[in-house]
C-alpha cells in the first residue's frame, strides 16, 4: 500500500462543501477510512467592509470551487471521488491525478507530513503573530491537533468572543 498524499479535487463552484459531504458520507458506508483519511474545503478569515462602513469578520474560501482530500490513490479511491456529485475531475493533465508537493502544502497551510510537536495546551496565554487578530492576547480554550488550530477567547465589544487560530499564527507569552 502507497502513502496517503493530497490531491486537489476541481468541484462546480458552490458545491465544494456538498462535494465533502458526499465524499466523507461514502467513505463511512464504503469503509474506506484508511485509504481517504482527510477531506478538506480551506477556509479563511476576511475582514469585509459593509455599505454603512461598518468591518465585519467572514469566513471565505481559500480556493473556491477546489477541495483537498489526503488519500491513497488506487482504482477504488479514484473512482469513489471521481463519480461523487458535483466533481469534474482531479486536477492534473489528462485523468492522471498528480499530489501536492510538500512546498505546496506548506505554502497552503497543510500540515503535511511533517507533524510538528504541539507545544500549547487548553490554558495557555498566548498572542497572535499573524492576520486580523496580530498581537491580540488570548487563553487557548481548545487545542486541535487535527486541523493544527487553537480557539482562544478574545475581548470584543465587552464580550468574550472564541476565535480559531492557526497553530503558526500563535506563540505562547
Amino acid at each position: 500500500m502507497s502513502e496517503a498524499k493530497w490531491y486537489v479535487v476541481h468541484t462546480y463552484s458552490g458545491y465544494e462543501n456538498k462535494v465533502k459531504a458526499d465524499i466523507e458520507k461514502t467513505i463511512e458506508n464504503r469503509k474506506l477510512q484508511e485509504f481517504i483519511l482527510e477531506v478538506s474545503v480551506p477556509m479563511q478569515n476576511v475582514s469585509e467592509t459593509k455599505s454603512n462602513g461598518e468591518e465585519k469578520l467572514v469566513q471565505k474560501k481559500m480556493f473556491p470551487a477546489y477541495v483537498l482530500i489526503n488519500m491513497v490513490m488506487n482504482d477504488e479511491t479514484w473512482y469513489v471521488v471521481r463519480n461523487t456529485r458535483g466533481v469534474t475531475g482531479f486536477v492534473g493533465p489528462g485523468s492522471k491525478p498528480v499530489p501536492l508537493t510538500e512546498a505546496e502544502m506548506i505554502s497552503m497551510g497543510l500540515h503535511a507530513n511533517i507533524q510538528a510537536k504541539v507545544d500549547f495546551q487548553v490554558g495557555d496565554t498566548v498572542v497572535v503573530t499573524e492576520g486580523v487578530w496580530k498581537d491580540t492576547t488570548g487563553v487557548i480554550t481548545v487545542v486541535n491537533e487535527k486541523n493544527r488550530i487553537v480557539t482562544i477567547n478574545i475581548d470584543m465589544f465587552g464580550r468574550e468572543t472564541p476565535v480559531e487560530i492557526g497553530f503558526t499564527d500563535v506563540k505562547k507569552l
